[in-house]
């Protein structure tokens, strides 16, 4: 019987810490090479290419990079003008819940994950107190980069958990690529299939590790509108056809059925929309 305590591992988190250290991408690695441990790489800023099991990934300033034991990979050089400072943490002796001995959770499968900007703070706040702790030689190093590893483990794991809930509370609302075209296409299907629905553009910006600022911009980049001004136009849009199709639904009941709870709300913004109160559009 497990421990209530265990929730993400089968016993104590003791990783044994093996090393850490901050690099500055100014070559390629030749050696394209595998461990028998995890190592974590952060990109600290700029940018550059990581070869991961034949694969080529390009990273940037906030990716976190997970090489589990048996990962192929090398760092390429790739972007003399913005060339990549990097985070190199590894460790091994873990066993987390679901997964065999000495692996880090790959969600969907990614080894490069995007960090969202509220977590990318604390763990380069975690990094860089790791390397002014590496650097000093002070009495129980080893011990205080311990401690400093198990931060940085919790802190992703609990974010891979709870963006992995949102995204299941959001019925169905999955991205898997921070490609804007790609993005903003699921976008525009998740609206379509979810505008009877509440629509949180704030969860949608959080499941897609972006700023809802930024998710607005592309947005509108893409479409020419706000992913606001196109979800009202959607849903007025439902609002009409069911006005045409079923007069003896009451205005209440066709706000409902278009994601409003507010009849009067949803009258004002049908009024604005088609220039006539939706009340004068049945009669019509």
């Amino acid at each position: 019987m497990c421990r209530p305590e265990y929730d993400l591992t089968y016993d104590d988190l003791n990783p044994t810490f093996l090393f850490f250290c901050e690099l500055k991408r100014t070559e390629s690695e030749n050696n394209y090479h595998c461990h028998e441990h995890i190592e974590l790489s952060i990109v600290k800023k700029g940018h550059c290419t990581f070869y991961i099991d034949g694969k080529e990934y390009p990273v940037k300033q906030g990716d976190l990079i997970i090489l589990n034991p048996g990962a192929y990979h090398k760092s390429l050089y790739t972007c003399p003008d913005d060339s990549a400072v990097e985070y190199y943490i590894a460790f091994s002796d873990i066993h987390l819940r679901d997964l065999p001995p000495n692996t880090f959770p790959l969600p969907g499968g990614n080894v490069i994950l995007p960090m969202k900007e509220v977590i990318r703070q604390e763990v380069f706040r975690i990094c860089a107190s790791m390397g002014k702790e590496f650097q000093a030689y002070r009495p129980g190093r080893y011990f205080m980069l311990k401690a400093y590893l198990i931060q940085l483990i919790l802190q992703l794991l609990r974010e891979q958990k709870e963006a992995a809930e949102g995204i299941k509370n959001t019925k169905g609302c999955i991205f898997e690529s921070p490609n804007k075209k790609y993005v903003v296409n699921q976008m525009i299907r998740y609206f379509n299939e979810h505008y009877q629905e509440k629509i949180s553009l704030d969860r949608i910006a959080r499941n897609m590790y972006l700023s809802t600022f930024y998710l607005s911009k592309i947005f509108k980049s893409e479409t020419g509108d706000t992913p606001i001004n196109y979800l009202i136009e959607l849903r007025m849009e439902k609002a009409r056809e069911l006005l045409e199709a079923a007069p003896g639904l009451s205005i209440q009941n066709v706000a409902e059925m278009v994601g409003y709870d507010d009849a009067y709300h949803f009258s004002k913004l049908f009024k604005k929309h088609y220039g006539e109160p939706p009340t004068k559009y049945k009669r019509s």
